[in-house]
């Protein structure tokens, strides 16, 4: 291991830095609504579980590798890999936290926009404006690429400050500020009239409606939701002391992921179901439902719906910025450390490149007809890529190279920090990353396509 190497400063910032990695978007428009339609506190329960099984199994799996490698993504699995074609799963990662990269700012920097335009109060309006509003937005070819380039600005300007003065500064303002604004949405939304009864629909657990379809959507909500698989998390775990517990970190991970979860689904279903509006999933959800249902719920106090507006696009734009500035980390420790450059100019490299793709995605949504394959605009066709194909399959081949192909000297050493830490559960994790994690990343791939 390269004694050389930055570390993290502190043991806060190595949760709250990769904690920031793994709390994004998908915790806000997906999880509550998958948790409402899906048995409430049961699905909830149900993803707990998953989390346990699934997510941190291959958290630890993913921090072996990066503290181990103490390099760049791709170097990390090489040096593991020891000449053998293993090493390739780690470009794969690379590959695919690239692509990711460039479309996922493009939503990033919607976020941006709805924030400037709950400043400047151009959110205010009946539900047909608001839609009428994000569609001339998201169609528009100039503006959303703008608001892309602003996000990626700032993004590059934390990433060339380094890893302590950088991203760990960054997350240490970033996420207890994303957690307060949480929290005082949360207070607002329980506080309207008829809240309980969205209280209830997220909270009240129905075992009736627990089926295989509900638990592999919450076996692939936990996978997708912790950035497994992206390079996030072995990049960042590169920058790991070797005092840091990586099993203590990584279920310390997964609780903050799950609390934010369902603390976003606390702050949309109370504030939707007070105005007896049905939240629905994705971008249409915090992008066009929710506006419409922040305008309604303080109709009689418009200065407090304009705040509450303007404080959730706020936590939307930290929760992008947070697993966006990650993403970038992944791209830009390769290029440099590759290429044998400086830190800038790999993230100058990343910066401008990821630019180019993201505004190509961001105007294909509008020029469908012109900018698409296979009947799909370039953004849909990246996320479904990436998402759905390259994901799962990097998964699967990381729990397969460290359970099958890394010496477990390796991994006892690593988990317990070089017999410093005890270690019960290790048998329990080397199977589950061996045979458990494949499997049910597996299962996820096949139901994404209707095999099972």
């Amino acid at each position: 291991m390269t004694e050389s190497r930055v570390h993290f400063g502190s043991k806060i910032g190595v949760i709250l830095a990769t904690a920031g990695s793994a709390v994004g978007l998908g915790n806000i428009w997906r999880f509550p609504y998958m948790a409402g339609e899906n048995g409430g506190a049961a699905f909830i329960v149900l993803y707990i579980a998953c989390i346990l099984v699934l997510g941190i199994p291959c958290m630890m799996s993913e921090f072996i590798i990066g503290r181990h490698g103490a390099s760049n993504t791709a170097r990390a699995y090489t040096r593991l890999a020891n000449g053998s074609a293993w090493k390739w799963v780690g470009y794969l990662e690379v590959l695919t936290g690239f692509l990711i990269t460039g479309y996922y700012a493009v939503v990033s920097g919607w976020c941006l926009n709805y924030l400037y335009a709950s400043i400047a109060g151009e959110l205010k309006g009946d539900p047909t404006y608001v839609m009428r509003y994000f569609e001339e937005f998201s169609h528009n070819p100039v503006r959303p690429v703008f608001w892309t380039v602003i996000i990626f600005l700032v993004t590059h300007f934390v990433i060339i400050h380094g890893v302590r003065n950088g991203i760990e500064k960054a997350s240490k303002a970033m996420m207890p500020t994303l957690f307060i604004l949480l929290l005082v949405i949360v207070v607002a939304s329980c506080m309207l009239p008829d809240a309980g009864k969205g209280i209830d629909f997220l909270l009240n657990p129905d075992f009736s409606k627990v089926d295989s379809n509900v638990f592999l959507g919450a076996l692939g909500q936990s996978f997708y939701s912790l950035s497994i698989a992206m390079g996030c998390l072995c990049t960042y775990a590169s920058y790991f002391s070797r005092s840091t517990n990586i099993t203590s970190s990584a279920v310390q991970i997964g609780l903050i992921d799950t609390v934010v979860a369902v603390l976003a689904g606390l702050m949309i279903f109370p504030a939707a179901f007070s105005v007896g509006v049905s939240p629905d999933s994705g971008p249409s959800l915090i992008f066009i439902t929710l506006p419409n249902v922040f305008n309604q719920a303080f109709a009689s106090m418009p200065v407090v719906g304009w705040i509450i507006s303007l404080l959730f696009y706020a936590l939307l734009s930290l929760a992008a910025l947070t697993s966006l500035i990650s993403l970038h980390e992944v791209n830009t420790a390769f290029f440099y450390e590759e290429l044998h450059i400086s830190r800038k100019s790999g993230a100058v490299i990343v910066t401008v490149v990821c630019c180019l793709i993201g505004a190509v995605c961001s105007v294909s949504i509008g020029q469908k007809e012109t900018l698409s394959l296979f009947g799909m605009n370039l953004f849909d066709l990246f996320d479904f890529v990436t998402g759905q194909i390259m994901l799962p399959v990097a998964g699967m081949l990381m729990c397969l190279f460290v359970g099958w192909y890394v010496p477990k000297r390796v991994l006892r050493d690593e988990i317990t920090n070089w017999g410093t830490l005890k270690c019960r559960f290790f048998n329990v994790y080397l199977y589950a990353v061996r045979i458990i994690c494949p499997l049910c990343i597996l299962a996820i791939l096949l139901h994404q396509f209707g095999v099972i």
